[in-house]
């Protein structure tokens, strides 16, 4: 996704001053040394120390001045260290106005001097009455328990930001690129695109079949080096079965018209028919290509699931590129273990999930591997009746039976409990699902998401 995992966030130290400067520069110093190191190029920091000789925000006055900077600098989340006590009216103030992720926090008080003058912090009780100020003026904010910059605490809390901003700023963002319509008999994949755009600001991009072939024509007539190098690259990495050379640069021209569109429209994702669209165009099913794309640059979903791209786009920010993301069904039980589950899909999950000891298969343009298992977190974000929700679970790659496309059995703490969620609704067979536990900051960033009901399993 281009730009997606790029976070500019505003640093705003505050303090009171009716305390000792000296301490809080102290702990403002500790607290950007400790960020500066937990951070790469994905992540840029916007300060203000032009805003007076400390750079801490202490007077309502500069409020504006701060807001105005933090907009021109198109900042993403903000972190508002108390360094001491802090104050509560400019962080509500400045908080609603720049109405972006915050992030609360201030460092362990230090021992009470032992001759009985003023406390030289007092941290933790601003923290208080700031929170405070935060529910007053309606702003949601996440919080990092009062704890030591140097504890695993901050380090965790910080990162996680981080990544609960990527997803925040990816919903909010959000542009998914229809190609041709749902199939005919999939009810469950039927989206209301003027709600998705009127509540989320979430756009739909139709994409006709008059459209996808002429971006695919301009392809095949000017970037044959490129289809030739990808379908070798894709070639190197498979066993191909019924699938030939021709048919292979067919794939890697299709790839390189996903992400022409996705250039063209400015895309965070695609969801394409799948059935029908394809083979009778090009002669190939897709399904090889989806999870290759998804792989290389951006979420692909099958059978026009717009919301499985949805899903999918958020799950992808939360890991911030770390791993690709695959969009599976529900499909059957386990037959010996009652927690266990099939998720499977026909054949476009990404390459590189592939379990290592045998070489992954394409056989008519369709994916055949099993993938690695370990910690998975799977979420759907779905709709009913102008109501949405977003489910959020963790399960664990266990072994199963072997079966066509690509797979991997899961186990899950209470599948009955699981089971029964996505048969009430809203949701359907379709789940995003990625390697790693990101549920925690799934549920955190829903703090941010108004009118989307958070459903943990």
């Amino acid at each position: 996704m281009y730009g997606a995992f790029q976070i500019v966030l505003g640093f705003v130290p505050t303090r009171r001053s009716i305390f000792d400067k000296e301490p809080a520069v102290k702990n403002k110093m500790a607290v950007r040394n400790a960020i500066d190191g937990l951070i790469d190029d994905s992540v840029k920091i916007i300060d203000i120390d032009w805003l007076n000789e400390d750079g801490f925000l202490v007077d309502q006055r500069d409020v504006k001045r701060v807001v105005e900077h933090f907009r021109q600098k198109n900042v993403d989340a903000i972190f508002i260290p108390h360094c001491n006590f802090g104050s509560e009216e400019v962080v509500g103030k400045l908080a609603k106005a720049v109405n972006k992720p915050v992030l609360l926090w201030g460092p362990r008080d230090e021992i009470p001097p032992s001759d009985f003058a003023i406390r030289q912090t007092d941290t933790q009780c601003g923290l208080f009455a700031s929170s405070k100020a935060l529910l007053r003026y309606g702003v949601p904010f996440t919080y990092i328990e009062n704890c030591k910059v140097t504890d695993v605490t901050f380090t965790k809390g910080f990162k996680d930001f981080i990544s609960v901003a990527s997803v925040v700023k990816a919903f909010q963002n959000m542009r998914i690129g229809q190609i041709s319509v749902r199939p005919k008999p999939f009810l469950s994949t039927m989206v209301n695109e003027g709600e998705l755009l009127e509540k989320f600001g979430i756009e739909v991009i139709p994409i006709n079949t008059v459209m996808f072939k002429k971006f695919y024509d301009h392809v095949k007539d000017k970037k044959a080096e490129e289809i030739k190098i990808l379908a070798e690259d894709i070639k190197s990495k498979t066993r191909c079965i019924e699938t030939s050379d021709e048919q292979l640069h067919t794939i890697a021209a299709l790839e390189l018209t996903f992400k022409e569109l996705a250039d063209e429209f400015e895309l965070s994702a695609l969801a394409s028919e799948c059935w029908m669209t394809f083979y009778n165009i090009l002669g190939i099913r897709p399904c090889f290509v989806f999870g290759d794309v998804t792989d290389r640059w951006f979420p692909v979903s099958c059978e026009t699931d717009i919301h499985g791209a949805i899903s999918s786009v958020l799950l992808t920010a939360a890991a911030r590129g770390k791993t690709p993301n695959f969009l599976a069904d529900l499909t059957i039980r386990h037959p010996e273990n009652d927690n266990g589950e099939l998720l499977w899909h026909c054949g476009p999950f990404p390459i590189s999930l592939a379990k290592e000891g045998k070489k992954p298969e394409i056989v008519d343009c369709v994916g055949r591997w099993e993938i690695k298992g370990g910690d998975i977190t799977i979420i759907r974000f779905d709709g009913l009746k102008g109501e949405y929700s977003l489910f959020a679970g963790l399960a664990r790659g266990i072994d199963g039976p072997a079966t066509n496309g690509n797979y991997v059995w899961i186990e899950t703490d209470d599948w009955v409990k699981w089971e029964k969620k996505f048969i009430y609704g809203p949701y359907i067979h379709h789940v995003a699902a990625i390697h790693g536990n990101y549920v925690d900051i799934i549920k955190e960033a829903a703090r941010y998401m108004p009118e989307v009901r958070l459903d943990l399993v």
